[in-house]
């Protein structure tokens, strides 16, 4: 241990006597470490951000929507046609293993009275499950119950814009507001979900009981969609299929024909997006890693050029005893020195780096220690590497011709 001390003390002083071009050689490896902890936070940052929206808009969700229809030449698009009954929603719920919780759903966009305040947004009609399936739950008041399903009751959960446009500065819950010249009671209000990662805002909305919606609102007696939650995000998978089959047995579809039907799986989506966000960051990480080589270069150059200075020093070391392994274990340790040093300044300047970045253009980072022992790992494994050639060289000199060296 204490022959280790010495060695790492000679080291610094050697390194000391050159303080400048020992700082341009480290500045190779603290650009290289701090791109990469940068680079690889700015990516990690992006898949958080990619999870957190995803993880927002509900719990291993899936959506069963109508297909498209096709007639005279004129086509719609998928959820255009109305083949998605209460009867479908129900046997999903009965008969689908992997299905957690269900809710159908009906939408209508409407303009919104209170008092001289309007607002046009969407009413969404659900169910009771519906904060269950999209971890939605009410800052104040309460949400509607079963028996407000059944008997069609004029009531309604407010998002926080809309609460924002039609109440500034007012409790809504307990107030009366007009949709399509309707009276309806609010009886509570959403916490606050913010923007989806397409920029839409989820806070602008209306709940309400489905069957209020889809008989006084819409005067229909199909569902537009139903909203699933799988038991567990692998199980959304079986889920889907679950429900494909089962849809397929009551729309009574052959086997030649294609579903009537679409069922999205979100944690699908969600893994795409994530695999596109893994690759990205593999490339910037790559990118930055060319920096570290760069690095790495310049630390043998400096010390083969130290190894042609030293040549009589080394001469002198060989004349008092030092063997050749003594003299490549030191500079050896010299290049490790150099390098760890820059990677310690590296993983500095990568943090506040990504904290700048995150601060001044707003771009989500996350540092992570993996990262951080990643960079440094291979920055003292590049030290090693680059520090191996040189310190080879200057223990095959022989000891007589580095004396005479001038």
């Amino acid at each position: 241990m204490i022959l280790m001390l010495t060695i790492i003390r000679v080291a610094m002083q050697a390194l000391g006597r050159n303080k400048m071009r020992s700082i341009l050689t480290m500045l190779g490896i603290i650009i290289g470490v701090g791109a990469v902890i940068a680079m690889v936070s700015i990516g990690q940052g992006a898949q958080k951000t990619i999870q957190d929206q995803i993880a927002s808009a509900g719990s291993n969700m899936l959506y069963v929507m109508s297909g498209s229809w096709s007639h005279g030449g004129v086509r719609g698009g998928a959820g255009t046609m109305s083949n998605l009954t209460i009867e479908d929603y129900e046997a999903i719920v009965r008969e689908c293993s992997a299905v957690k919780n269900a809710s159908p759903v009906v939408r209508s966009s409407a303009s919104v009275v209170f008092g001289n305040q309007n607002w046009f947004t969407n009413v969404q009609g659900v169910n009771t499950k519906f904060s269950a399936i999209r971890l939605w739950d009410v800052e104040s008041g309460s949400f509607f119950t079963e028996q407000d399903e059944n008997t069609t009751q004029r009531v309604c959960i407010l998002g926080k814009t809309v609460v924002d446009n039609l109440f500034p500065g007012m409790d809504p819950v307990g107030q009366e507001i007009r949709i399509k010249n309707s009276p309806w009671r609010v009886i509570g209000v959403l916490k606050a979900k913010g923007q989806t990662g397409v920029g839409q805002d989820q806070d602008d909305t209306i709940i309400a009981p489905y069957t209020t919606v889809q008989k006084k609102m819409l005067g229909i007696t199909y569902i537009q969609q139903v909203m699933v939650s799988a038991i567990s995000q692998p199980a959304s998978s079986t889920a889907e299929a679950q429900i494909t089959e089962l849809l397929r047995q009551r729309h009574r579809i052959p086997a030649t024909e294609d579903n009537d039907f679409m069922v999205r799986n979100l944690s699908d989506m969600a893994e795409l997006a994530n695999s596109s966000n893994q690759v990205m960051t593999l490339l910037l990480a790559s990118i930055a890693f060319v920096s570290l080589v760069v690095g790495g270069i310049g630390v043998m150059n400096i010390m083969l050029v130290s190894v042609t200075e030293r040549t009589r020093e080394i001469g002198i070391r060989m004349a008092v005893g030092a063997t050749g392994g003594d003299i490549q274990f030191q500079f050896l340790t010299e290049a490790v020195v150099l390098a760890i040093f820059g990677g310690l300044l590296g993983i500095t300047s990568g943090i506040i780096t990504s904290k700048v970045i995150s601060d001044s253009l707003g771009w989500p980072t996350l540092v992570s220690t993996a990262a951080i022992g990643m960079a440094f790992s291979f920055a003292a494994g590049i030290g090693i590497a680059a520090g191996w050639y040189p310190a080879l060289k200057a223990s095959r000199l022989d000891p007589i011709e580095a004396l005479r060296y001038e």
